[in-house]
C-alpha cells in the first residue's frame, strides 16, 4: 500500500489515503495520459462530489479533451435511422 498526502494551501486541509501501489501505479499513467495529476482529477472528483463545479470550466475541459483525441472514424458517420433503430 502506499500513503500519499495531499496537501494544499488556502484554507485546505490534508488528507492522507491509503491506496494499493498497483492502483496508484494505473491512475499516474492514466493521469499522464489525460495530461493531468492524480492529485488534480481527485480533487476535481471531490469537488464534483460536494457539488462545486463551474460548467464554464467543464465545458473547456471536454473542449480540449476533444481536441487532444487520436480517435479515428475513418470516414464512418451516424444516419439517424441506425440511432434510433432498436436490436
Amino acid at each position: 500500500m502506499t500513503r500519499i498526502t495531499c496537501a494544499r494551501n488556502m484554507g485546505s486541509v490534508n488528507v492522507t489515503l491509503s491506496i494499493d501501489d498497483e492502483v496508484i501505479r494505473k491512475a499516474r499513467q492514466r493521469a499522464e495520459a489525460l495530461g493531468s495529476s492524480v492529485n488534480q482529477l481527485v480533487r476535481e472528483y471531490l469537488e464534483g462530489l460536494a457539488g462545486k463545479t463551474d460548467a464554464d470550466a467543464d465545458a473547456a475541459e471536454f473542449v480540449r479533451l476533444s481536441r487532444s483525441a487520436k480517435g479515428n472514424s475513418r470516414g464512418w458517420k451516424f444516419k439517424r435511422e441506425e440511432l434510433h433503430e432498436r436490436r
